[in-house]
């Protein structure tokens, strides 16, 4: 395992975010428990030169902030971070959650109060990200809640998360390299396009990306990796799309999504499970209304829901579309607190048109 945490800790910090001699890295660390592979992380970035911070987080901290916090207290955002979104060169973020659902009851206003707060930290990251100014990577370390979502014993999980990294290969940045060349013609081929219609299970749905640009998800970002996505015209959203799997937010879970958007806005949303929690994140803020960004899965190691959107919006054969914030770099313009990626199964018939040609259908690429 020491091997393993070894061979992670290169990928991510030669290859996701590329650290050089000098660079202020912040690594996050969800728990304890990823102290194995932060603990490499660190020893990477100093042997590359850079100049690595560790910031692990607490347990059940965030849980006593919401129950606790006045609005006053939601509205504040301390300078240190604010320091680490100005300064730092690159971001490392390691999820190692004891709990997946401690926020699962907490007060749903104040959830997306807190986020409406917090989205300038995120469109600073992502502006700066945008402009080559900031690297950031996300990733996982398994423990047993994880494993506990996904329906997985320890082991299994953790299996399934090193070939969801291909990390069991002997070189999988030449993996993500590969994938990267693979996905790119398919961006190519949608940065031609003007107009994606997405078909299926109660879903007809269209979107403008005339100008917009695809983007390839090779490793860089995410970590595992896999998609083709970009951030759709606000305004150009139009029909309804149903997502069939479960949608997870801050632990909490809808089921069964219906959206009717007119115009790039929702107007209308549904949910078996999960629906008044669902209307409360998309009536966060006024972006919070719209597309952020459509995309599509391609990772063929993941086909499982399990109940972690870093893996779930990464299933080979799905789609996802974000409510919320867009990506700058695609020419998104739309800005929000919040940005929820919704996953919809393309296998049962599911169809994805480009002005008007299928190019996708169950899940596979035809072009």
């Amino acid at each position: 395992m020491e091997n393993l945490w070894e061979k992670y800790a290169k990928v991510l910090v030669d290859y996701s975010v590329k650290v050089k001699k000098g660079e202020l890295t912040i690594i996050r660390a969800g728990s304890y428990l990823a102290q194995p592979l932060v603990k490499e992380i660190y020893r990477q970035v100093l042997l590359k030169g850079g100049h690595p911070v560790v910031r692990t987080a607490v347990d059940g901290l965030s849980e006593v902030y919401i129950k606790n916090a006045t609005d006053e207290q939601l509205e504040y955002i301390d300078p240190m971070t604010e320091i680490e979104y100005d300064k730092a060169k690159n971001l490392i973020s390691i999820g190692a959650p004891l709990n997946v659902k401690n926020m699962a009851r907490q007060d749903s206003k104040k959830l997306a109060k807190r986020s409406g707060v917090m989205k300038r930290l995120s469109e600073k990251m992502l502006k700066r990200s945008a402009e080559g100014d900031l690297k950031w990577v996300i990733a996982d370390f398994p423990t047993q809640a994880l494993a506990q979502e996904a329906n997985m014993s320890l082991d299994e999980y953790s299996d399934f998360l090193i070939k969801a990294c291909y990390l069991h290969l002997d070189n999988p940045v030449e993996k993500w390299q590969e994938i990267g060349e693979k996905q790119q013609k398919i961006a190519d081929y949608l940065n031609e396009k003007s107009e994606i219609r997405i078909t299926g299970e109660k879903t007809d749905i269209t979107f403008n990306v005339k100008g917009r640009i695809w983007k390839s998800c090779a490793g860089e970002c995410n970590f595992p990796d896999g998609e083709v996505y970009t951030s759709p015209i606000e305004d150009s959203a139009n029909g309804q799309i149903y997502f069939d799997f479960p949608q997870i937010y801050h632990g909490n879970e809808a089921q069964k999504v219906l959206l009717t958007l007119e115009n790039g806005k929702i107007t209308n949303a549904k949910a078996e499970k999960g629906e008044e929690f669902l209307i409360s994140m998309i009536n966060m803020d006024e972006g919070s209304k719209f597309v952020g960004e459509i995309a599509i899965g391609t990772n063929e190691m993941i086909q499982d829901v399990t109940g972690n959107i870093l893996f779930d919006e990464k299933i080979g054969g799905s789609i996802h579309m974000a409510v919320g914030a867009s990506y700058p770099d695609t020419g998104g313009k739309n800005v929000s607190g919040l940005h929820w990626d919704l996953i919809k199964n393309m296998k049962n018939g599911g169809k994805i048109y480009a002005d008007g040609s299928l190019f996708y259908e169950n899940g596979k690429f035809l072009i």
